[in-house]
């Protein structure tokens, strides 16, 4: 009698479907909205003023689990300056088809350069496609960003960038006022 009852239960299920009207999503045209803490694609930020936060220190390849992180870093000289420490990141790849998505190589960055961002289409119909180099990581400059390379703002140390003590145009003004 239980086997009877349980058919009978599992026909109710699909009958109450039945007449229900279906959820379609029209993905392409109308993505879906994304939780504001999910995960997608990475991205190297940029300090206010333009110069990039990757200081090419290798620690979040040394991070990745799947091995899908490459990092070349290089030394920054005054005429040409990437970054405010002494070096950055000269190549910078992520191959998007060994990436797990773990954010292990987020937490390592001692510097908060490699974040993740909301960006969740990334297939392709191409492999190499799918290994970004800087010129997809890097975040776009805004319009009061200067192109690097370009010198730290005056007066500055790379502890002020690191800080957060840098704007657009220069020193912060709490630096300012507290001299």
């Amino acid at each position: 009698m239980s086997k009877v009852g349980d058919a009978l239960a599992g026909f109710g299920v699909t009958f109450k479907t039945m007449f229900k009207k279906p959820i379609t999503e029209q993905y392409p045209e109308e993505p879906g909205p994304v939780a504001p803490r999910y995960h997608g694609r990475h991205q190297l930020n940029r300090y206010a003023d333009g110069l990039e936060k990757c200081i090419g220190c290798e620690l979040c390849a040394w991070a990745c689990p799947a091995d899908a992180i490459f990092v070349e870093g290089a030394d920054n000289t005054e005429g040409q300056r990437f970054s405010p420490g002494e070096r950055y990141g000269r190549v910078y790849q992520i191959n998007y088809l060994r990436c797990i998505g773990c954010g292990l190589c987020i937490e390592a960055c001692p510097t908060r350069a490699l974040t993740m961002t909301n960006d969740y289409e990334m297939a392709d119909d191409n492999r190499a496609d799918l290994i970004y180099g800087k010129d997809k990581l890097l975040a776009p400059l805004t319009p009061e960003m200067t192109a690097p390379p370009h010198e730290m703002a005056p007066g500055s140390t790379d502890e002020d960038y690191y800080r957060g003590n840098i704007t657009a145009t220069g020193l912060a003004r709490q630096r300012e006022s507290a001299q």
